[in-house]
């Protein structure tokens, strides 16, 4: 049993996530991120299971954890995994639980970015009209655009202000996940992740309680407030909170509209994986991440009728499942300490692109009203 582990292996961190990185050929982007697919070592599916069991375990447990919580206190479920997993940092500095929570970080992740486009018709999204429509494109590309020219102005990473304008104008954690999984890793590349995601979900959090303070302070109707909240706020669970204490009419509208902005995250993370890939120096368009490729693929199932209800239930609970779990890898992979290092501007840049999809979403509908 130990011949296939080797005498380093659980204390030698290195060696672990060269191992680990045999696995990512189903992202779709072999040797993105700068290790050549023919010099990574190969291992067997059993001794692949083996080393991932023990990192593996620890995230579902973190995962559980936080669900359970989040259940008996009303808190989002996003938050407390990053803070479970932060809380066991220790299991990533060590070389028997590294790979176990790779793969959460990673496959996982893909698999629950994959089967959120079960969620989408495009009935749905037509259904709309061309208004809401291009207020939810215009927002998405301005906010991710002015997210990439503040960072500058800020004196962060472009990248960062790529990840947290996607974040925020098109679905909070997931698409912080979603992008992250496509940019390059850098020493500052989970950090970075880390930070977006937990202040998304703050500022999703807040937007839930404020925003629908806004609706009657503007005389908006109905469908004018559907559109309004589930055009602005991050996250698909706190928007369908926000839309229905408003009205049912008003929480159906802001459901069909946050799902048409998670509809964007596929072309959202193409376009970004293919601008890296460029950036980087590589010149060649990137071969479409799988997992894309299966979002892509659920949503148009969804739309021919072909998925029967229980599995459409079946893919919102698996989905959520595994982005918790991700979250939760996630957090073990970042210390607190290295949150602090990361200062203000990462959060005051996440408030002004929160602020600026708000403000453009609001006036584009004082000016149809």
């Amino acid at each position: 049993m130990t011949s296939w582990l080797g005498a380093n292996l659980p204390t030698d961190s290195e060696r672990a996530r060269s191992i680990f990185h045999s696995l990512d050929g189903m992202e779709g982007l072999d040797g993105f991120e700068g290790t050549p697919a023919a010099t990574r070592p190969r291992i067997s599916g059993l001794e692949a299971l083996r080393l991932i069991y023990p990192g593996a375990v620890a995230t579902v447990t973190a995962g559980l954890a936080a669900t359970w919580l989040s259940q008996h206190y009303n808190a989002p479920v996003m938050l407390y995994a990053l803070l479970f997993g932060m809380a066991f940092h220790f299991l990533h500095e060590e070389g028997r639980c590294i790979p176990g929570i790779e793969f959460s970080s990673k496959m996982i992740l893909r698999l629950g970015v994959a089967l959120l486009g079960a969620r989408i018709t495009f009935e749905q999204i037509m259904g709309l009209g061309i208004g809401p429509i291009a207020i939810v494109i215009v927002g998405v590309a301005t906010t991710i655009g002015l997210g990439a020219l503040a960072a500058r102005l800020l004196g962060l990473r472009p990248t960062f202000g790529i990840l947290s304008g996607g974040a925020v104008g098109i679905c909070g954690a997931s698409a912080a996940l979603a992008i992250a999984s496509v940019m390059p890793k850098t020493p500052e590349h989970e950090r970075d992740t880390i930070v977006t995601v937990v202040s998304v979900t703050a500022l999703s959090t807040i937007a839930m309680i404020v925003y629908p303070m806004l609706v009657p302070l503007f005389g908006m109707n109905p469908v004018h407030a559907g559109i309004f909240l589930g055009g602005t706020i991050h996250d698909v669970a706190q928007v369908v909170g926000a839309g229905y204490a408003v009205s049912v009419q008003t929480g159906d509208i802001a459901t069909y509209v946050k799902l048409l902005r998670v509809s964007l995250l596929l072309p959202a993370v193409f376009a970004i994986a293919m601008y890296m890939r460029n950036h980087a120096g590589g010149g060649a368009v990137p071969p479409v991440p799988l997992f894309l490729v299966g979002f892509a693929a659920l949503v148009a199932a969804r739309s021919m009728g072909w998925l029967p209800p229980l599995a459409i239930d079946g893919a919102a609970v698996v989905s959520r499942w595994c982005l918790v779990i991700a979250i939760a890898a996630l957090g073990m992979k970042t210390s607190f300490k290295s949150l602090v290092t990361a200062g203000w501007r990462p959060v005051a840049l996440m408030i002004a692109e929160t602020f600026w999809i708000a403000t453009l979403v609001l006036v584009a509908l004082l000016f149809i009203h």
